[in-house]
């Protein structure tokens, strides 16, 4: 086993380093990967105290110093130092953490994002009381994604700029979100039929993690915007068959 196996903190000390907040890097054996919160790892090559990028990011080489129980970085292009990090080990307890603040911050990405595809759905709406149900729920979708907010800030993080991240939001991503043309209402009811169960799903896996972590606001948390997609999705399928006949109608056809 290697001194640099495991899950490593990363901490930004100077130069052009982007922000590292919830930057890991996990080492095994000769192969690692460098991990941002919402981004695709960039994997490496372990060579002695040198960690090597691959593809595109080969001109990129981190030389690792020993230090303090940890190590010092010094992040390289084509030879030339631009930056300095500090790799902190991270327990089990430190991992734990880092997972729950990952999570909360999909999940305030997720609203975020929600909350722009209920603006697209309102602005295509016609029907009153389909119109209604989602605003209100577009001030649920806020408050959701402010308590979001609170619980990273309880944790001394803050929420990523980084919003095209995977998980929910790549399934997110790959949902049709046809805003325009023909049959609106069975689309939009359509989407927001599997977002509302995309929501549910995230915050299932949050609430659990929160509980592993003792962190029993975000729990509660969770569990109250749980029931609030519930009861969201629930108002969707009773309304099947409004919303097909909108859609039947929205294309001319009536039966």
């Amino acid at each position: 086993m290697s001194q640099l196996d495991g899950v490593w903190a990363v901490d930004r000390i100077s130069g052009v380093l982007p922000p590292l907040h919830g930057c890991v890097k996990r080492i095994h054996g000769s192969r690692g990967i460098t991990e941002f919160p919402g981004l695709p790892g960039l994997p490496f090559d372990v060579q002695g105290h040198e960690l090597h990028y691959r593809g595109p990011l080969r001109v990129l080489v981190d030389r690792l110093e020993p230090q303090d129980g940890g190590y010092l970085g010094h992040a390289t292009m084509l030879g030339r130092e631009f930056g300095q990090f500090r790799l902190r080990r991270l327990d089990t307890v430190d991992r734990l953490k880092a997972q729950l603040v990952r999570h909360i911050d999909e999940a305030h990405a997720m609203e975020q994002n929600v909350l722009r595809t209920l603006d697209g759905m309102i602005a295509t709406t016609d029907d009153p009381e389909i119109l209604d149900a989602l605003e209100h729920h577009k001030l649920q979708t806020q408050n959701h994604a402010d308590r979001m907010a609170q619980r990273l800030e309880a944790h001394d993080a803050t929420p990523s700029t980084v919003k095209q991240i995977g998980g929910v939001l790549g399934a997110l991503a790959k949902l049709p979100w046809d805003f325009v043309g023909a049959e609106k209402a069975g689309r939009n009811a359509r989407d927001a039929y599997a977002t509302e169960h995309l929501e549910i799903a995230s915050y299932e896996l949050l609430r659990r993690i929160a509980q592993k972590a003792g962190d029993e606001e975000t729990a509660q948390a969770a569990r109250e915007i749980i029931v609030e997609e519930h009861a969201m999705a629930k108002l969707i399928a009773e309304n099947w068959d409004k919303f097909t006949e909108l859609a039947l109608l929205e294309e001319g056809i009536t039966v």
